[in-house]
């Protein structure tokens, strides 16, 4: 009996050092284990305080933006009309091209009107040879009636009769001048610089016939015009703000800059200026028009395109820009998360204005220097008291957290944990 029960319980001499690995790698997994604890994190064994985006409050001048839908609109359009009825007879332009002012663009049967001035010359010449012989007849019964050889009679009608002939030539010149005008209107041109468009008739039509007929249009699109609403509630809260001095006019006085954004959402590269508001509300919509003014030097506007227009029509004095993802939002009110040069951090209730862009415009609640946590909320669990605060870049989160190490200490030469190491060198 006593052979078997040893027999039972003894091991084969060849699982010997099996057994001595797995004890081994078990005791050197304890000893790592209490030497590796206090590296974990902080003092005491914690982790270390989450890194969170921060940006330093700034105080600054912020202009206040407006986005408003609008229209693009030609800021000059000329009607091309026929003013000498007659045949058209030819187009002296490219349509679509673009035109100066004093440009000829249609030309006119002129036969008419040179026929005309070639009659008003003629009775103009008749005229001033009338004008000779009654010069000459007064001027010689002047002598004569002053020695009595003709009568008074005489001599008063040969005045008027020179007079009169001095007004026929008058009448002869204005005759002519009417019929240089009338044939220079059988060449049409253009009335001001700018893109005209499709020719409205073609040669052969007959135009000006009772009434001046339309040959084409001219649009000027250098400057172009940006015609906008805006709510008469939002105009008039801020005439009030302007008023009592809680916001400054942008630009000192001068025209408020504005962005036009393409229906693409791009922004157009040249800026426009404020032109004018309404002074009236419309009674339908309620709304006010306001024109703005914008370069168009490449062409890339075109007339009646929909566009949106951001406006800065006012500017608030010592305001802060915070991105909107820093604030939060509730039916309580707004507020922030503000570290503290120790690392604490704790909300703060703020006062928000407009927004502009991805920013919030901050008018209470935060001073400069201050530091608003912007990334990294997500980090704050419950029992974290702490952060460590680094500078917010956007589109750049803050890094991470440092995870804990393995709870297996790791096989110097290999880099694998010590029992797998030694539970492998044992199956060897």
């Amino acid at each position: 009996m006593s052979d078997t029960r040893a027999v039972r319980y003894s091991l084969p001499p060849r699982l010997l050092p099996v057994g001595a690995a797995v004890l081994l790698a078990l005791t050197l997994a304890a000893c790592g284990k209490k030497d590796a604890a206090p590296a974990a994190g902080a003092p005491g064994g914690g982790m270390p305080p989450p890194q969170v985006g921060v940006v330093t409050v700034q105080l600054g001048t912020v202009g206040l933006v407006t986005e408003l839908p609008g229209r693009l609109e030609a800021s000059r359009v000329a009607q091309v009309r026929a003013r000498a009825a007659g045949i058209l007879q030819k187009r002296l332009f490219q349509e679509g091209s673009d035109v100066k002012a004093g440009q000829a663009l249609f030309a006119i049967d002129p036969a008419p009107y040179n026929a005309a001035l070639m009659s008003s010359q003629a009775t103009t010449a008749r005229a001033q040879a009338n004008l000779q012989q009654a010069a000459a007849l007064a001027d010689r019964y002047k002598p004569l009636v002053e020695a009595n050889a003709v009568s008074k009679q005489e001599y008063a009608n040969a005045v008027a009769a020179r007079a009169q002939a001095e007004a026929d030539v008058q009448v002869g010149r204005a005759a002519v001048e009417t019929a240089r005008i009338n044939l220079s209107y059988a060449r049409v041109t253009a009335p001001i610089s700018g893109r005209i468009g499709r020719a409205l008739v073609t040669e052969g039509a007959l135009v000006g016939q009772g009434e001046a007929t339309q040959l084409a249009v001219i649009q000027q699109i250098n400057p172009l015009y940006v015609n906008v609403t805006q709510s008469a509630g939002e105009v008039m809260k801020l005439r009030q703000a302007l008023q009592s001095g809680q916001l400054s006019r942008a630009g000192g006085g001068e025209a408020a800059k504005v962005q036009v954004i393409l229906e693409d959402g791009s922004v157009y590269g040249s800026p426009g200026k404020l032109l004018f508001s309404d002074l009236s509300v419309d009674p339908a919509t309620g709304q006010i028009s306001l024109r703005a003014e914008v370069p168009n030097a490449q062409g890339l506007l075109l007339p009646g395109m929909y566009v949106r227009a951001r406006i800065e029509q006012a500017q608030v004095n010592n305001a802060i820009l915070l991105p909107q993802q820093a604030v939060t939002r509730g039916s309580k009110g707004d507020s922030v998360l503000v570290v503290a040069a120790d690392g604490s951090f704790a909300p703060r209730p703020v006062k928000v204005g407009e927004a502009q862009g991805k920013s919030w415009v901050i008018l209470d609640g935060l001073k400069a220097g201050e530091q608003v946590i912007v990334d990294g909320v997500m980090k704050l669990m419950p029992g974290v008291k702490t952060v460590k605060a680094v500078p917010w870049q956007e589109g750049k989160p803050a890094a991470a957290a440092p995870a804990q190490p393995a709870s297996a200490p790791q096989n110097p030469a290999s880099g694998a944990p010590a029992a797998q190491a030694s539970a492998s060198a044992a199956s060897k």
